[in-house]
């Protein structure tokens, strides 16, 4: 009965596990596949090839490659339209009289369809349009049995229920963007006795990494929309410019050189856990060119853990470490026993990259005009990774007193990075020197 996207095991390893669809030879004609694997076909071929027959019903991997993709040529609410008109009429569903055995025979495979789709896409029921087709579906199928009213009304409760989380996801989406502050602080200039840094609200390298894994896992929610997309980068910037300033903000290099190895420590909790976003934009922190220049606090530095890490998210070879580190971490999540060892959180830039590229580079229609289903393929396969990535529950208890700082406490500019920088070690030459000068007058108002 209904399935859940859970494992890309539903992906065999050469593509797309070949199944026919039992119909007439001509729709035949118009799928092609290569070695068992549909790669191209015409949009109304695949359309018919994603509809349930009294003895046929679309594997798993073909009913979210098509759902994912169809999109880029149909709207979700005419694709249920042309779905739910073709069941009425090779089912006969619009007869005064039913047949109730065959009905009895396709209504859970039809009820099987869109409990599937509910449930992997909810956010395409937002659609009023959809919502209508899909009751107009059930109450056509309804009269031959009964239970299948109950199973509409757990359908539209749990949808209900997803679309309600994705709304409050989405709140809290904007309230944590909002919450960012990208305005210049020089917090050097302020007494010690008000000052904050990260060690002063935790100093235990694991427990920040769970924090950050928090967010991170927070940051999952519907990332269709493209708002949350611009905020999931901001949040990696901001960690970025988070890690700097409070390497560059401290003014005794003693104490600098613990705030590096704390996050050092950071970092590989991190890599331990899984969470490759939070690993990437600490390393990208400490290897900004103010918090680089600090060759006095590197020097107090035990730094061979630090490389080891670089090298795991070295960009040489298209990121040839980490995709190997990554893959490694995703085969543990498949064959994980606990939610602890299931966390998977891609380096989200990349993987952004990996589908744009993708996307580009491939032609969603061959010459002859069919759809490119080859494509959609690999493209459900890197999806439908990240849609089972993101449904982990996080295991650590969260600290909201950790998360609050995180998203609150004051960044530094890329200005006030260099200005605190230079205040910590002095300028070494003098394109530096005139640098700090301008630096000094236009934001602390000195000379």
């Amino acid at each position: 009965m209904p399935q859940t996207l859970t494992s890309t095991s539903m992906f065999n390893t050469s593509g797309f596990s070949h199944q026919l669809h039992p119909t007439k030879e001509n729709e035949h004609e118009r799928l092609i596949f290569q070695d068992g694997n549909l790669i191209s076909a015409s949009l109304e071929a695949l359309i018919q090839h994603l509809i349930p027959t009294v003895d046929y019903y679309p594997e798993k991997a073909y009913i979210f490659t098509f759902l994912l993709s169809s999109r880029l040529f149909i709207e979700p609410h005419e694709l249920l339209s042309k779905v739910c008109h073709v069941c009425i009429e090779q089912q006969s569903l619009d007869e005064p009289v039913l047949d109730k055995a065959r009905i009895k025979k396709f209504g859970p495979k039809i009820m099987q369809l869109l409990t599937e789709w509910t449930e992997t896409f909810p956010s395409d029921f937002r659609d009023e349009r959809m919502i209508g087709h899909l009751k107009d579906m059930i109450h056509r199928i309804a009269p031959c049995d009964e239970s299948y009213w109950k199973t509409m009304n757990q359908l539209l409760q749990t949808l209900n229920q997803k679309l309600a989380t994705l709304n409050q996801d989405e709140e809290n989406t904007v309230k944590v963007n909002a919450s960012v502050s990208d305005k210049l602080v020089i917090i050097k200039t302020k007494p010690p006795s008000i000052q904050r840094d990260v060690l002063s609200i935790c100093n235990d390298p694991y427990t920040l990494a769970q924090q950050l894994t928090h967010i991170e896992l927070s940051c999952f929610s519907d990332q269709k929309k493209t708002d949350n997309l611009e905020a999931y980068v901001k949040w990696f910037n901001r960690l970025c410019y988070l890690v700097a300033t409070e390497i560059c903000m401290p003014a005794k290099k003693k104490h600098r050189a613990q705030v590096i190895e704390f996050f050092i420590d950071v970092a590989r909790e991190c890599f331990n856990i899984g969470n490759f976003n939070s690993l990437m934009a600490i390393i990208s922190g400490m290897n900004m060119s103010p918090v680089s220049r600090l060759k006095k606090t590197w020097g107090k530095v035990k730094t061979a853990k630090f490389f080891i890490l670089e090298h795991q998210m070295d960009p040489t070879g298209n990121f040839y470490n980490y995709r190997t580190a990554l893959r490694g971490a995703a085969h543990r999540s498949l064959t994980a026993q606990s939610n602890r060892e299931k966390i998977v959180i891609p380096f989200f830039s990349l993987l952004i990259k990996d589908i744009y590229f993708l996307n580009e580079g491939c032609a969603n229609r061959l010459p002859n005009g069919h759809v490119n289903f080859e494509k959609f393929l690999e493209l459900a396969k890197q999806v439908g990774e990240f849609m089972m990535w993101k449904q982990v529950t996080c295991p650590f208890e969260d600290d909201q007193n950790i998360i609050h700082y995180l998203h609150t406490a004051p960044v530094f500019s890329e200005d006030g990075l260099y200005l605190a920088s230079y205040e910590s070690e002095s300028p070494e030459n003098q394109l530096e020197k005139d640098r700090w000068k301008t630096l000094r007058s236009t934001l602390l108002g000195k000379t």
